[in-house]
């Protein structure tokens, strides 16, 4: 057998550039095609070495948080859908727990993302060392076990030849549709500088392809016989469906069996929004027509979801008398709710069921229905979209954004009001074209992940919306994709607070307080505000302040074409604090049984009434 010294940082490193991926569209590209890095003592002698020496073949991109950088590779992982993993490398203690919200992110949202902090030393020699957190009844733990909660795979590599076990572990779940997460190895400093004879073989290119489980005969069978059952069926796709590349194969599945279809957050886009079979997108966030559907259903098949409250109502937007048919990779998603689950991958399973189905089709009455549903809303977001007095909305935004763009474009948000505006009102008008992150609904994501996305999609415009709380929260990628030289749009929406969960705080009968900004504390009686434009101009950033919503059609539009250069553009702009896309579902949420104000213990009542409705399906 072949071998050759190296460290266990070179080892993983020339690992990582030997792994391939197989993409959509059937080319072949670096599985991990960067790292996103912030150097500390931690890294910069092991890892930093060995990406030095690979500097051709793996780029190092400078991030200037950790966290923000690590969401950027989570955003690019979104953007490659899945087939391709960011990497992310820091220092102990501090830097390598700030990963672990990005962790949370990925975890939540099924994405693919390698971390690779850096630890304490194996040897205990130094003990303690700097930024070590010491546990007096365990020896073993470092900062670095927060990690375990929110990753898919953990591991600390204590010994070279551990890596020979454990990377042919971090590529399947990093690759696999089922189990794919975050992946976090942890690196003891003195670890990574330490040397064994690998075998060549390790190194060798391996062309890493979508798994696609068929499903079991039976399985099918039996989801064949409830959907011929159905008088109103309807298809909910998630996010599944676009990482299996599925779409037109689902889409082509409701045509010639004339089913309804809505979509859940993940799922967002994959229909053009004027298929004759788009009923809109389902849940709190999505539209009364699909929400419409939804409740009428008599058998529901979710493709690729696992069902979020949000895209549920929290079990309310569903008959009481549904029967659920899942068609899920991971068989964890596959059986909630009494489903009748078949495990598959999206493409196969739906292949499968269509095949045995031949030409039953439903009620043509019951397929005109989506459209006409959809109509309706759709005039409703039209009538949201008109200008008028005072401040613009989130909706009137969105729309002259969804206006300007184009099929190549892409369009992304994370937190607040905005999933919203983006989820219940956007036109899609080509396929997998927004990443609305609202499995974590992470602060921070909207900036990170953009400069993520903008990396993955070289063509096309990314823009990013997002409050003024998300922006303060985390800003400093911006600078990061100013100096790397990749171009996106920002909308930074200063609506002067955490409006829309003042929103919450208020529709349950609470107080505003210390969300909108004229409810905090304060010792000024003129409070300073920030200047976001100033702000962003000072990162690298080309700005554009809007003053109404015709300035902003206007500077948007120069933003766009300011983005090509290679820098953020940022355009800034006052929006109304409480003006909202209202979808028409309930939400359950923790609204306090005893209160000092009557308007909580109203809000409880009504809570209770809420549930009455709210079903917990055990199957049949």
């Amino acid at each position: 057998m072949k071998t050759v010294r190296l460290t266990t940082a070179q080892a993983l490193v020339r690992w990582m550039i030997a792994q391939r991926t197989e993409l959509l569209d059937g080319s072949e590209a670096p599985l991990f095609p960067g790292v996103f890095a912030i150097f500390g003592h931690g890294n910069v002698l092991g890892i930093g070495t060995a990406l030095e020496e690979h500097r051709e073949q793996i780029p190092v991109w400078r991030g200037h948080n950790e966290q923000g950088m690590a969401l950027a590779a989570v955003g690019f992982a979104k953007a490659t859908h899945r087939r391709q993993v960011g990497v992310a490398t820091t220092s102990i203690g501090p830097g390598a727990l700030n990963l672990v919200t990005a962790a949370g992110v990925a975890h939540a949202n099924r994405l693919p993302l390698l971390l690779l902090p850096g630890d304490t030393f194996a040897s205990r020699a130094p003990d303690p060392v700097l930024q070590q957190v010491e546990h007096f009844g365990d020896a073993t733990a470092t900062v670095n076990d927060a990690f375990r909660a929110v990753s898919r795979y953990f591991d600390r590599i204590t010994a070279p030849e551990q890596l020979l076990a454990t990377l042919p572990q971090v590529a399947r779940v990093l690759t696999d549709p089922a189990d794919c997460g975050p992946v976090t190895i942890a690196l003891p400093q003195d670890v990574q500088a330490q040397a064994f004879d690998f075998p060549t073989a390790l190194f060798e290119p391996v062309l890493h392809r979508v798994q696609r489980p068929r499903p079991d005969r039976r399985a099918v069978a039996e989801a064949v016989d409830l959907l011929r059952s159905a008088r109103r069926p309807l298809l909910v796709l998630g996010g599944g469906v676009r990482y299996s590349g599925a779409g037109q194969d689902v889409i082509a599945f409701a045509e010639r069996h004339g089913i309804p279809i809505t979509e859940t957050t993940a799922g967002r886009t994959l229909v053009h929004h004027e298929h004759r079979l788009h009923a809109g997108p389902l849940g709190i966030t999505g539209s009364a027509s699909g929400n419409e559907l939804a409740a009428e259903a008599d058998v529901v098949l979710a493709v690729g979801t696992r069902l979020q409250d949000f895209t549920t109502g929290s079990w309310t937007v569903f008959s009481p008398e549904v029967r659920l048919i899942t068609v899920n990779a991971a068989r964890f998603d596959a059986v909630k709710h009494g489903a009748h689950a078949v495990v598959a991958d999206a493409l196969e399973g739906v292949r499968e069921l269509g095949h045995l189905l031949a030409d039953w089709a439903a009620d043509p009455a019951w397929t005109a229905r989506a459209e006409a549903a959809r109509h309706t809303w759709d005039a409703h977001i039209d009538k949201l979209r008109q200008p008028t007095a005072g401040l613009p909305t989130y909706a009137q935004v969105v729309g002259a954004v969804n206006e300007q763009s184009g099929p190549e474009d892409y369009v992304l948000t994370a937190s607040g009001g905005l999933p919203g505006e983006l989820i219940g009102g956007w036109r899609a008008t080509s396929p997998s074209t927004m990443d609305v992150e609202y499995g974590f609904s992470c602060m921070g994501y909207e900036i990170a992940g953009a400069w993520g996305a903008a990396m993955a999609r070289p063509r096309g415009v990314v823009t990013t919306l997002l409050g003024d709380g998300s922006y303060l929260m985390l800003n400093s990628e911006l600078f990061s994709a100013a100096f790397a030289g990749h171009g996106f749009v920002a909308v930074v929406c200063d609506n002067d607070g955490y409006a829309v969960i003042h929103r919450l705080q208020r529709n349950q009968g609470g107080a505003g307080y210390n969300n909108m900004y004229a409810d905090c504390r304060t010792s000024h009686a003129v409070p300073p505000r920030v200047d976001f434009a100033a702000h962003a101009a000072s990162l690298g950033c080309l700005v554009f302040r809007a003053d109404g919503l015709d300035s902003f059609t206007e500077q948007y539009a120069l933003a766009r074409q300011a983005a090509a250069t290679g820098r953020p553009a940022v355009v800034t702009i006052s929006t109304h604090p409480s003006s909202w896309t209202e979808a028409g579902a309930w939400w359950e949420v923790g609204v306090p049984e005893t209160a000092h104000r009557a308007e909580v213990t109203a809000a409880r009542s009504a809570l209770l009434e809420g549930k009455a409705g709210q079903v917990r399906y055990t199957g049949r």
